[in-house]
């Protein structure tokens, strides 16, 4: 007979297990197909040729999608069937990447801008002459007639990033009922005591999905963009190129494919379960083991919401939403924990969106290095503090105060690390006429005018193209023309410059006036500066990391249990829309201030940036994160305060309460009177 009972409890364990499961695996592939995204942008700016700012409006398509239906995913997804609405949202993102991958098949073979393939067209470079031959590059110099720019572009299908907006928007709906119904059906279902646990898996198996994202855009960075439909031997550019573009198209067909598959699951699961464990009888009170806390640490006004069940109908649902919104917003503590998570996402987002470039830009990394060092460095560190912050809050039994502490000691460590990072740099890269004179001598120029010296005065250059050169000297030239070079030998990526006048003007003069294809590498003690940011950066991400499960666990634990999706959900909209779509736009605008040298597109206009000014580049992106940080810090260390003295008015008001049971009235109206107190000290020391 003793069998008989534990059957059913077998199979719920079973099936919230499976969810689970269902859930981490979902978590993975949505992040794997976000991280790739991030990992994308520097090759997307590229290949559409568009300035950073742009390509912040397109990474912030992802957060309008969100924007536009979150609210009613989350209220309204919470009375129907969860697992299957976020199995609909995993087609949809699916869709989205696909739609992403689209533009590739109609555009034609991308074609960078170079000197040699102006005048190179049967591939013997020895004819070329870069400074002596008045050729058709100062041509480009001039603006088109409007009819041929626009048959051109058409050509060139420069208008197709609007593909790449249209379908990462439909990532962002697509992704929208995975975080707030996946998380509240988990926690609806799942012991109190399971739940961090729970939460700090998910969130682990979640962050291989960037971590395999950022390989698998480090990996196709190095694969030619019209890879199987150009000869890689006329390719007179490397991967670590300025201009160099990636088969970004085929990391977006991969994830499309892995978020679909994920979606499988979802469909076979029940709209509800029974609460895991229920049929066991309560065990002994802890901190953070039982529902009772959760009951404690909320508004005494809110307790009459619960266990009312509504008829679930359209029109009940949506008159009942205001009221519901309102009562969730007098909820100070999780206003609070919304505002400070707000300002942490804004530092963050526009972090992990220019990191790549950054690394690039300040260190002198290839795009597809600087990709593969975040994959495999940062986000294993991130893992491995999501998996470590849980396991301290089951380990130690550790409550909401406890959370909070653990949380706000990793916030505030995390920024001293990061801070540190303003003050580690390499100098910028000696390009001549930009970042130094042709004489060497350090001066940042913004002014084109530059570019000219006596050197290459008669040589009929283009002040547009970027098409570099590194003479033996050290120095980068920003054209084999603009550095004098008569003749040349060799093809393709061997073709070798010579005669090179400006590289004599040097003051520590040079025996070989020879010039290669492509930017001079920085200098040697630049790695080992890397090396030293790199660490820190990591330690910083674990750290931060430390904190995000114990954050969370503030946050489920501050609001109601029928307010609960309601409540994820509109954490999620005000963070992502305020903390999402801003961030890459206001960071890729004012990166786009730093720049030296801006590419030119294929049918005249400005294109892309190829050079940025490396110490403007750190001290904007660098110190715009750490200021968004330190905001976050002060923040927290005020919900802290808040939470403590939350707590002790309620362990004052459950010790009132004990002795009313026990004693008189006028005990009662005594304790009521010391409340009463308490408050008014309370009120008295928040205002100051």
């Amino acid at each position: 007979m003793s069998v008989e009972p534990k059957q059913p409890r077998e199979a719920c364990c079973s099936k919230l297990k499976l969810f689970l499961a269902s859930l981490a695996f979902v978590y993975f592939s949505k992040a794997f197909g976000g991280a790739y995204m991030k990992s994308s942008i520097t090759q997307i700016e590229r290949r559409f040729d568009i300035p950073s700012s742009l390509i912040g409006v397109i990474d912030g398509s992802f957060e309008m999608g969100n924007l536009l239906v979150i609210a009613f995913v989350s209220y309204f997804g919470a009375k129907l069937h969860r697992p299957r609405l976020i199995g609909i949202g995993c087609l949809i993102m699916a869709a989205g990447s696909f739609l992403i991958a689209l533009p590739h098949f109609f555009q034609g073979p991308f074609k960078y801008e170079t000197s040699l393939s102006h005048s190179n067209t049967d591939n013997s470079s020895e004819s070329i002459l870069p400074c002596l031959s008045n050729h058709s590059l100062t041509d480009v110099d001039d603006t088109p007639d409007l009819e041929a720019k626009t048959a051109c572009e058409k050509a060139a299908g420069s208008s197709m990033w609007i593909y790449v907006f249209l379908g990462n928007m439909l990532r962002g709906i697509g992704e929208t009922p995975i975080m707030p119904l996946g998380i509240s059906y988990l926690d609806d279902f799942s012991r109190e005591e399971n739940t961090p646990f729970y939460l700090a898996c998910i969130h682990t198996v979640g962050i291989l999905g960037p971590m395999f994202g950022f390989m698998l855009g480090s990996f196709l960075a190095k694969i030619y963009v019209d890879i199987g439909s150009v000869d890689l031997d006329t390719v007179t550019i490397t991967y670590k190129d300025s201009r160099w573009v990636g088969a970004w198209w085929l990391g977006f067909i991969v994830t499309g494919t892995v978020i679909l598959l994920s979606s499988i699951p979802f469909w076979f699961l029940p709209k509800s379960l029974p609460k895991q464990g229920q049929e066991q009888s309560k065990s002994k009170s802890t901190e953070l083991s039982t529902v009772a806390e959760q009951e404690n640490f909320l508004p005494e006004e809110n307790q009459e919401h619960e266990d009312k069940e509504k008829p679930v109908t359209f029109k009940e649902l949506a008159k009942d939403f205001i009221p519901s919104l309102k009562r969730l917003f007098k909820n100070g503590i999780y206003s609070l924990m919304v505002l400070t998570y707000l300002v942490v996402v804004n530092g963050f987002i526009g972090m992990i969106t220019f990191k790549p470039k950054y690394l690039e830009q300040v260190y002198g990394q290839s795009a597809s290095k600087a990709i593969f060092l975040i994959g495999i460095l940062n986000l294993p560190a991130v893992a491995l503090g999501i998996i470590t912050g849980g396991f301290v809050l089951k380990r130690f039994k550790l409550g909401v105060i406890g959370a909070a502490r653990v949380s706000f000691g990793a916030s505030v460590a995390s920024f001293c690390l990061l801070a540190a990072q303003i003050f580690i740099n390499c100098d910028n890269a000696d390009v001549a006429g930009l970042t130094v004179s042709y004489q060497g001598i350090a001066e940042v120029s913004h002014n084109p005018q530059t570019l000219l010296s006596q050197c290459n005065m008669g040589c009929s250059c283009s002040m547009k193209h970027w098409d570099p050169v590194c003479a033996y000297n050290g120095m980068t030239y920003a054209s084999p023309c603009l550095a004098g070079c008569q003749t040349t030998t060799g093809t393709g990526k061997q073709t070798v410059f010579h005669n090179c006048s400006c590289v004599g003007e040097m003051m520590t003069s040079a025996v070989n006036m020879s010039a290669v294809l492509g930017q001079c590498p920085r200098k040697s003690d630049c790695d080992r500066i890397f090396k030293i940011s790199m660490a820190l950066s990591v330690v910083g991400s674990f750290i931060s990391a430390c904190g995000g499960t114990p954050g969370y666990i503030v946050l489920l634990r501050s609001i109601e249990q029928d307010l609960k999706s309601l409540a994820l959900g509109m954490q999620t909209l005000i963070v992502r829309t305020l903390g999402g779509i801003p961030p890459p736009i206001y960071f890729g605008a004012l990166i786009d201030r730093t720049c030296l040298k801006w590419g030119t597109k294929q049918c005249g206009g400005r294109g892309a940036c190829r050079l940025y000014d490396a110490n403007a580049f750190r001290i904007t992106f660098m110190g715009l994160v750490s200021g968004f940080y330190f905001l976050a810090n002060m923040l927290w260390g005020f919900l802290y305060l808040k939470i403590v003295r939350k707590q002790k008015k309620l362990a004052l008001m459950n010790q009132a309460k004990q002795n009313g049971l026990e004693g008189n009235g006028v005990a009662s109206g005594h304790a009521n009177i010391n409340i009463a107190k308490n408050k008014e000290d309370t009120d008295k020391e928040s205002t100051i």
